[in-house]
């Protein structure tokens, strides 16, 4: 038993440094000043460590810029993906009227559809809308969620009916309910929905790739990717890269206990 615990924490430590040593490289590099990258393990090792990248990527306007579009881009969907899919959710988990399951499963049948087929009828879209080089083109396709909607109908089946209908025979309304009932007793999987859409908007490289063509409108993945191109400076691209890290990084930490526990009561072992 002592032996089998051994190999199996041993085994999760190496794991878990084969995934954290990308991050230490990044770190690493952005405290040196490199203008390209070498394959040498010890090359990333800073002799003299500095925060000249730092400084020189804060020194052009255009990175906070960067960082700008990306927060709006990203807060605006956590909170509306929050808010309707808890609805929604609450909706096809407690609710019944005709056709709840057809609609619900037709919904799930569209994450079976790539995104890379739709970006082209929604590039033509927005653009008959005006929404090139706008927000909008980011935002509004980002308002809700079925994955969200998923996972937290799953949690909402587990809470019983019976807290409901004592709630009803109080007097309360179906909007009394959700919000002094089921809501209060869904953080662990809101905050987890919530995780989630930060994440994935944050980290979002293709749709901005895409949609925004103008550098003062693009978001910090964007604009890193077209850092590296145009400094050729690698340094300064590691710099970028260790700041665009920390809010996702901060994120999780802070929901950390919200994450597992809404994925656990949501069903998805």
């Amino acid at each position: 038993m002592v032996l089998k615990r051994v190999v199996s924490y041993t085994s999760l430590l190496i794991l878990g440094l084969a995934f954290l040593l990308p991050f230490v490289i990044m770190t690493m590099g952005s405290l040196k000043e490199i203008q390209y990258a070498l394959l040498d393990p010890l090359f990333w090792i800073p002799e003299n460590p500095t925060i000249v990248n730092y400084k020189d990527i804060f020194a052009d306007g255009i990175f906070m810029r960067w960082i700008f579009n990306s927060i709006v881009i990203t807060i605006v969907p956590v909170f509306s993906q929050m808010i309707f899919c808890a609805i929604l959710g609450y909706i096809f988990a407690k609710k019944q009227f005709l056709g709840r399951d057809v609609i619900f499963w037709v919904l799930m049948g569209v994450i079976m559809i790539p995104q890379q087929l739709l970006i082209i009828p929604k590039y033509i879209m927005f653009s008959d809308f005006g929404w090139i080089n706008t927000y909008w083109s980011l935002i509004v396709p980002e308002i809700w969620g079925i994955m969200g909607v998923f996972l937290i109908k799953q949690f909402l089946q587990n809470i019983p009916n019976d807290l409901e209908e004592a709630a009803r025979i109080d007097g309360a309304n179906d909007i009394q309910i959700f919000f002094k009932v089921i809501l209060p007793l869904s953080v662990p999987v809101v905050a987890t929905v919530g995780t989630f859409s930060f994440i994935s908007n944050w980290n979002d490289l293709f749709q901005p790739l895409i949609y925004m063509t103008k550098e003062e409108m693009f978001p910090v993945t964007v604009g890193l990717a077209s850092l590296l191109g145009k400094e050729g400076n690698f340094g300064i691209e590691m710099a970028g890269s260790t700041l665009s890290f920390i809010p996702t990084f901060l994120i999780f930490l802070f929901f950390q206990r919200y994450f597992t526990e809404g994925i656990q009561m949501s069903g998805l072992k």
